[in-house]
């Protein structure tokens, strides 16, 4: 039987929001089985989803009073963990970019080329994210950390025939994702 945690009442996060420590600490501590919950499904790994939960945590903490209304909280909270979890992939997506160019494509770029360069990679973070979590979890770890197959099976505790399966169906919905969104780009151009 699985515990189900209440999110904090609003009576709790109005005194969060006018500033009592004790509700405001409260709110963070009943908030965080949600939070890690939700990170969990979206995030990459369990430390990227430990990571967004942690920064998701101290955004409430810090940020609580400019919560427009007291039952939005959830969403409030579930669309900062979004954000992080984004934010994270968009780093990862950058850096095997970056890692994978060659020295001279690491000249200075124009203005415009890293305007361009970071909406594309906006873009790949915003179409990985959209995986469902096992088949984003094997792409990841297999095609953006570089680890090796039967790693990523080990660890995942996969055995290898199903975890190229997964990469196979995650590397084809990509695809899919982003041929989508460039016809859409077309078509509005």
């Amino acid at each position: 039987m699985t515990r189900r945690f209440p999110w904090p009442d609003g009576r709790l996060i109005k005194a969060a929001q006018d500033g009592d420590v004790a509700s405001l600490t409260t709110v963070v501590m009943e908030s965080q089985p949600h939070v890690r919950k939700f990170a969990k499904s979206l995030c990459a790994s369990p430390q990227d989803a430990e990571d967004a939960a942690q920064e998701a945590l101290i955004i409430l903490y810090r940020k609580i009073g400019t919560l427009r209304a007291t039952g939005a909280l959830a969403s409030w909270m579930f669309r900062i963990v979004r954000n992080e979890c984004l934010r994270q992939m968009r780093l990862l997506v950058s850096r095997s970019g970056e890692a994978a160019a060659e020295p001279e494509a690491c000249a200075e770029q124009s203005a415009e080329e890293a305007v361009l360069r970071r909406m594309e990679v906006e873009r790949i973070a915003a179409a990985v994210s959209a995986l469902p979590r096992d088949q984003r979890q094997v792409l990841i770890m297999r095609d953006v950390q570089g680890l090796p197959g039967n790693a990523v099976a080990r660890s995942l505790g996969l055995s290898n025939a199903a975890m190229k399966s997964r990469l196979h169906r995650a590397r084809a919905a990509l695809r899919h994702s982003l041929a989508l969104t460039d016809q859409a780009a077309d078509q509005t151009a």
